[in-house]
């Protein structure tokens, strides 16, 4: 089998929803540092690999991919009887899972990342966070996870009852906010946060985590 290259960075939230993935599926691979500090994912050599230079850039023999959502798409469906299955079967169950991977991308992470720029990484830059901000999203995402919370109390997972995509493209901003005030808004919603405690604490999202301290 061709080898699987991740070009990325251990602290990259996007990086780590690649390795969660990986990692959920069993499938090894290297990992190729890309130092941002010094611009190395604004310039020739890994533009080629992912024009927009953002992390991370994926290979797997002659396929090139990048945009960490789509790239976990692959290693789903190229990988179907190894580890997790992180899918949900037939056409119904694989409209629920597209369509709360839909609401993750597009409701949830522009909220949270926001978030977790203002109260986690400006602080780690010597950056002043910004409270207006802070509360104009913390309101955001109570409503959305007011959705949520309807959702989780019938279901254990968002696309049904068992781990998907869908859940883990959360993991790694949702994990930054669970070190800030922010963890208020998952912790005072019973079923968002036993979900929240249920995706944590899953092996593979550990082990991205226990890489990244290293």
């Amino acid at each position: 089998m061709a080898a699987i290259k991740v070009h990325g960075a251990v602290y990259s939230t996007a990086t780590q929803r690649v390795f969660a993935c990986l990692y959920e599926k069993e499938v090894e691979f290297e990992l190729v540092p890309v130092d941002m500090s010094t611009g190395a994912h604004k310039q020739g050599p890994y533009l080629c690999l992912n024009p927009f230079g953002q992390l991370p850039a994926f290979e797997h023999g002659d396929l090139k991919l990048f945009e960490s959502r789509a790239i976990n798409q692959y290693i789903v469906h190229e990988f179907p009887n190894k580890g997790t299955q992180l899918k949900c079967p037939g056409s119904k169950g694989m409209g629920i899972l597209s369509m709360w991977m839909e609401v993750e991308a597009h409701q949830y992470d522009p909220v949270a990342s926001k978030l977790a720029w203002e109260l986690a990484f400006k602080p780690m830059f010597g950056m002043t966070t910004d409270l207006a901000v802070v509360e104009e999203n913390e309101a955001k995402l109570a409503k959305v996870l007011d959705i949520y919370e309807t959702r989780l109390s019938g279901s254990k997972y968002l696309a049904g009852e068992s781990f998907s995509l869908a859940d883990l493209h959360h993991l790694p901003v949702t994990q930054v906010l669970l070190g800030t005030r922010t963890k208020k808004l998952f912790d005072s919603r019973p079923h968002v946060s036993a979900w929240v405690a249920a995706i944590t604490a899953r092996p593979a999202w550990c082990k991205v985590l226990a890489v990244q301290k290293h």
